[in-house]
């Protein structure tokens, strides 16, 4: 049994769900998620107790594939619910000398001390905003904004021994001493 999946999805009073042709959406404010559910996994929606329940049939409970699904399900619709409603942010910090990001409307330029700039297409439903050195990067699709957090942090990765590189607000970046010179 999915300990994940048997947890039913509490739902806000200002978030409306709808479930038709296992094709759950998710909107709150102006925001709509859309999720196509796996035909192994069923969703219904409880309007008495106002949470979304995933189930799966007991003839599947032997398979391990569809009791992935069944947790999987669960948690990406407790993300929908939590993205309308609240949203997710990653921000990301530059680090190094004339590096830095403008956001230049549909892409984010980043100087990050290579000849030329490199520009990063910013994908529908995520929003940046580029203070100093930092970069917040948010939307209610979890998934876009982690995805083009790592894309961002991907075109120059941090590195130990100066520090320089994009990187994880939250992240430590365990610096190395380097080479000794003399003797």
């Amino acid at each position: 049994m999915s300990r994940i999946g048997k947890q039913p999805v509490a739902v806000p009073a200002a978030v409306k769900v709808t479930i038709q042709n296992g094709v759950v959406a998710v909107e709150s404010g102006g925001k709509k998620l859309e999720m196509k559910h796996r035909p192994e996994v069923r969703v219904d929606w409880d309007e008495s107790e106002k949470a979304v329940r995933v189930t799966i049939d007991e003839k599947h409970a032997g398979n391990r594939e569809v009791r992935a699904y069944w947790g999987m399900t669960r948690s990406i619709i407790q993300n929908m619910v939590q993205g309308v409603s609240k949203g997710f942010e990653k921000t990301l910090e530059i680090n190094g000398v004339g590096w830095g990001a403008v956001n230049a409307g549909k892409t984010l330029d980043l100087k990050l001390g290579y000849a030329n700039i490199i520009k990063v297409p910013i994908p529908m439903g995520v929003d940046v905003n580029v203070d100093r050195n930092f970069v917040k990067i948010s939307g209610p699709d979890k998934q876009a904004v982690g995805q083009f957090a790592a894309v961002v942090r991907s075109k120059r990765k941090p590195e130990p021994y100066n520090g320089k590189g994009i990187k994880y607000s939250d992240e430590v970046i365990r610096r190395k001493q380097g080479k000794a010179f003399g003797s």
